[in-house]
Parts: C-alpha cells; structure tokens; sequence
C-alpha cells in the first residue's frame, strides 16, 4: 500500500512540474492544481495510511486530527487560487490575444 500510495505521488508531482515548465497558461493552471493535490495527499497519509478508524464504544486509536484539519485548509486554498489562476489566464488570453505566459506567440515554424 505504501509503494502504490508512494508512486502514485511521485507521478503527481512529476507531472506537475512537467506541467508548470510548459509555455501556455492552461498548462501551468492544470501543474499547478496537480501539485496541490500531490501535496494534499502527503499531509493526509502523514496521518495514518493503514489500521481501522475508531468507532465510538470500541477500542481503537483514533487517527491524528491535524493533517485532517490541514488537507481540509489547503483544499479551500487550493480551490481559491485555481479560480484567481483562470481568471488571471482568461484575461492575458484577452489583452494579449494569446495564451502563452510570456506573452510572446511562438515563433512560426518554417515550412
């Protein structure tokens, strides 16, 4: 479970950042929302991956609160900057006509 659960956040991160290197906005917003969920994953299994969850009236130990807490912060946060991060792209798409983080259109191969 941990090798599956280990990799599977080696591959949102790597894709993330696969993502953020390229030259188009939509891009760096989709690398950008990968990379937290890459993050959101690691603050949740820092709370326990494995073992049953407590239930009232049964012994048990309840799992850790605060990557909880944490995953649930960051998944607003996260959820605010993708929405500030599309707007801010759908405006540069109007001023500058294109959709490229530099602003500059890329250079037209030749033919």
């Amino acid at each position: 479970m941990e090798a599956l659960f280990a990799v599977t956040l080696g591959l949102l991160t790597a894709s993330g950042v696969y993502l953020l290197l390229r030259a188009r906005t939509f891009a760096v917003v989709l690398g950008l929302t990968l990379l937290s969920y890459a993050v959101n994953l690691f603050l949740f299994a820092m709370g326990r991956l494995s073992g049953s969850p407590a239930v009232l009236g049964q012994g048990g130990v309840p799992a850790d609160p605060v990557p909880q807490a944490l995953v649930l912060t960051a998944i607003v946060i996260g959820f605010a900057m993708t929405a500030f991060l599309v707007v801010l792209a759908l405006r540069g798409v109007a001023d500058l006509g294109n959709d490229h983080v530099d602003g500059q259109p890329d250079e037209e191969a030749p033919r």
